[in-house]
């Protein structure tokens, strides 16, 4: 049977709305209470119920930049710590030579591809990888006004791209494999030298001959599919793709940033920077990292709450819990003093039925 203040099914009706605020004020009912009354399932793309949404953040208060957005940098403040770390550790990696591999001339049938410029520039890789991740969660912000959703995307979004980083550029320097255009690098004039075991004798330039050995696993993949496979988790948990409502427009959505990461991925393989096992691994390595990455700051997006952080839920129980100690001291205050009144109208009750008895006494006595 349902409560007498359970009005979800009138909230359709804007001045039936309008109306249980009234009373809801008039009865002293908490409005972080009331905005708790019903679970909060609201898609972005949902017009109905973002006006419910918002209503509900309004009777809250919103948390925007400008309130909260110091308090919840500084609670991450050793995480912003450590991804400054990573900085300094992928720039470490970037500088140190990777392994260098044992080259026979017989090895070179699949090394002579000829050496192409990028297809996709290095400079574009974080323009659409960061960039506009970023400027996706903005507008995201623009509309919800919600700073734990904004720094917890843009944080888990740099730490997907950073250790991925690490471990890309970890995993080349290791394994040292030549790319697939080697000879050109090596050899630029087509004259090909090797050493008595049988080892090639580079004579290219030496920037471009250590590039020539950090074929494995592809950069340019693994930061695509670390950024862009962060976004289409964070949009798919924002416009809700997995609801069980079968709308396979939604994942349109979600799968074109991982199209265009594969798109990315085949360049590498068709400009013969990379073998299709080196794409393959820096995929997959990617993604995994995003995946772990958003996952620590958002629930899974086929979850119910899939569409928030963790920490805005976390502050709506807190919030909730806040204005239920007041009431319950209230309630708690008043029964005393209930109590109170009964014991004192019970003595009174007392005293008033001992001196009846004793004026009945005095008039028998007299009496006698």
């Amino acid at each position: 049977m349902a409560s007498w203040w359970d009005l979800r099914p009138f909230f359709r009706f804007q001045f039936i709305r309008t109306r249980f605020q009234d009373l809801s004020g008039r009865l002293g009912i908490s409005a972080v209470t009331g905005a708790q009354l019903s679970s909060i399932n609201f898609p972005l793309i949902d017009t109905k119920n973002e006006e419910e949404f918002r209503t509900r953040e309004v009777q809250l208060g919103s948390h925007t930049l400008s309130s909260h957005g110091y308090a919840v940098a500084r609670t991450h403040k050793h995480d912003w710590l450590i991804l400054l770390l990573l900085v300094l550790i992928v720039i470490g990696l970037y500088v140190i030579h990777p392994f260098h591999r044992y080259v026979g001339k017989d090895m070179m049938t699949d090394l002579k591809y000829p050496l192409k410029s990028n297809t996709v520039p290095v400079w574009a890789v974080p323009m659409y990888a960061v960039l506009l991740p970023l400027v996706i969660f903005l507008v995201v912000y623009i509309r919800r006004r919600d700073v734990y959703d904004l720094h917890h995307a843009v944080l888990g979004l740099l730490f997907s791209i950073l250790i991925t980083s690490v471990f890309t550029e970890a995993i080349k320097n290791a394994v040292g494999r030549p790319r697939p255009d080697f000879f050109w690098r090596c050899f630029p004039d087509g004259k090909d030298v090797y050493d008595k075991w049988g080892d090639v004798i580079c004579h290219g330039a030496r920037k471009v001959v250590k590039e020539g050995y950090k074929s494995f696993p592809s950069g340019h993949t693994s930061w695509s599919f670390s950024g862009l496979g962060f976004l289409s988790l964070y949009l798919s948990g924002k416009i809700k793709a997995f609801d069980s409502r079968g709308h396979v427009a939604k994942l349109c959505i979600v799968f074109l940033p991982l199209l265009f990461a594969s798109l990315v991925a085949i360049s590498r393989v068709d400009d013969y920077w990379h073998h299709w096992q080196d794409v393959f691994a820096g995929g997959l390595l990617g993604l995994t990292v995003a995946t772990f990455c958003y996952l620590q700051f958002f629930p899974p997006p086929y979850h119910s709450e899939g569409w928030g952080p963790y920490a805005y839920f976390r502050m709506l129980e807190e919030s909730r819990g806040m204005t239920q100690v007041p009431n319950i001291q209230n309630s708690g205050q008043a029964q005393v003093e209930s109590q109170e009144e009964q014991g004192f109208h019970g003595c009174m009750g007392l005293s008033l039925s001992r001196d009846h008895n004793a004026t009945l006494d005095d008039i028998e006595s007299g009496m006698r």
